[in-house]
Order: structure tokens, then sequence, then C-alpha cells
């Protein structure tokens, strides 16, 4: 069994486990617990996404996106939402703020090397695969926080934290805390991948190959960064 199947297969024993704790959950809290096994279950879905996309769109991403994706699911999903780290740690959210626009920009890499494939990477400036790393993370993030703010206006989850637990609405300053707070970590979060990026290019766009995302209908790509898909 390659590496990919392994870390995938265990990232499903680890969620199917969570699940079962879910429904626990939700037999001693009803209300609260469907909406945890119903995240749980989107989680475990989410899972094999890279192989939906690969099968039907036939996009093949880096191992290294993948991996960095579970890493992030198991983080934001299983421990956040289904075992409530959320909750039990104050700051967990600032940390998939932090590490979601390291992904994000991998993938903006991704995109940006597949557009320009047709060019030598090598005559392409290191700050043109920054830039849209950089640029494509900072407006993921603001359109989560749209959503966030649409989830809050129509369902009052309070995502955005503008309100305390016993539902009264902060004042002033105080209501854009979390908003400005989260974009701000995820502003740092794709500055360190782009210092991270730029140090191990050594000026050279060749590095952002590893990034590519790939559209091939004829079978795997022949590199190893993709075989084991």
């Amino acid at each position: 069994m390659s590496t990919y199947h392994k870390i995938r297969w265990s990232l499903f024993a680890f969620s199917f486990l969570t699940l079962l704790a879910t429904i626990r959950e939700w037999f001693l809290s009803p209300a609260s617990g469907m909406v945890v096994v119903i995240e749980c279950l989107a989680g475990i879905a989410l899972i094999f996404a890279p192989d939906m996309i690969r099968k039907v769109l036939h996009l093949y991403f880096p191992k290294a996106t993948i991996y960095f994706y579970w890493f992030f699911l198991f983080m934001s999903v299983f421990l956040g939402s289904c075992l409530h780290l959320m909750d039990l740690i104050p700051f967990w959210d600032k940390i998939l703020h932090g590490t979601s626009p390291m992904l994000l920009s991998m993938i903006g890499y991704g995109i940006i090397t597949n557009g320009l494939q047709q060019v030598p990477t090598k005559n392409i400036p290191v700050w043109v695969f920054l830039l849209f790393g950089f640029g494509f993370a900072g407006i993921c993030g603001v359109f989560w926080e749209f959503w966030e703010f649409t989830c809050d206006t129509f369902a009052n989850l309070n995502l955005q934290r503008y309100q305390t637990l016993a539902g009264v609405p902060y004042v002033g300053r105080a209501a854009l805390m979390d908003t400005m707070g989260d974009l701000a970590v995820n502003t740092i979060g794709a500055i360190l991948i782009a210092i991270y990026s730029y140090i191990q290019a050594h000026g050279s766009g060749d590095y952002f190959i590893i990034y590519r995302i790939i559209k091939s209908k004829h079978g795997k790509p022949e590199n190893d960064d993709y075989l084991a898909l």
C-alpha cells in the first residue's frame, strides 16, 4: 500500500471513530448533536474529494498539497468542530485561519503554474508566483468572512463572534475584533508561506512546478509527485 493510501485510510479510520463519538453526543443532546454528526459526515466525504476531482474533472494535485489538505481537514473538522477543540482552546480558530492560507497559497501556485505551463517557468520571476499565491489566499479569506456573515445574518450562528455566548451584542470596535483578527492571521499565514517559498525557490521559478495542478484524461502524469494518486 502506498503512502498516499496509508494516510488516507488512517484519516478515514480516525474520522470513523470520531463519527461514533458524535453519534453518542447526538443521543445525549439531540439538537446540537445532529449538527456535529452532519459536520463529521461531510468531513468524511471531503477526505475523498481529491479522488473524486481526479475521476470527474481529471485534475491531479501534487501529493504534498493533498497531504496538507488532509492535515487541515483533520485539524478543522475532526478536531476543531467534531471533538470541540474549537470550544476548548480559545485560539484554535486562529490556528486554522493561519494554516488555511498556506494551503490556499499552495493551490494558488498550482493554478498559476498550470495556466503558464506553455511558458518556461525559469523565465518567470519568482514574485509572479508569490503574488498570485498571496492574492489567492487573501481573497479566499475574504470570501470566507462573507460566508460567516451570511450564516450569522440568516441563521444567527455567531460565527463572527459579534455577540457574547449569552446573546448580548458587542458594541463598536469590540464587534469587529474577531473578523479583523481572522483576516490579520490569514494574512500572516500567507506571508509565512510566501517567505518559505521564496527561500526554497532560490530565485528560480522552476521551484513552483512541484505545486502544478495537471489536467490529464490519459492516466496519471509521468511524475513521482503524482504517481501515488
